[in-house]
């Protein structure tokens, strides 16, 4: 099992993403936001995917990405949809845990 907390910025939706998978391959998703269209997107989309379909695809591609360019609202800096991927490929042998942000600098 991997766990990750997101927080996407000045929203406020905060989403924590538990990845499950006994093969490395298929893996069992449970997503915690706040924020109505990513609980509208697991909804429609289930919580069971093909990792290699999330994960291994160009970027901005996968099931996540297509549903989020028809469904979501204008926002294109959203960190969940990455967020959900990365502790998808931690999950399943596709990626290292390592802890990713972005931070503003004052120059």
């Amino acid at each position: 099992m991997t766990t990750v907390c997101i927080d996407p910025g000045v929203c406020g939706f905060q989403a924590k993403v538990t990845a499950r998978s006994e093969d490395q391959q298929e893996v069992t998703l449970q997503v915690l936001s706040g924020c109505k269209a990513v609980q509208e997107m697991m909804d429609a989309l289930g919580n069971t995917f093909d990792a290699y379909e999330l994960c291994l695809g160009k970027p901005g591609t996968g099931p996540l990405y297509e549903y989020a360019a028809e469904h979501f609202p204008g926002h294109a800096s959203c960190p969940v949809l990455a967020g959900i991927t990365k502790c998808v490929e931690a999950e399943c042998g596709l990626a290292l845990k390592r802890n990713a942000s972005i931070q503003f600098v004052e120059e």
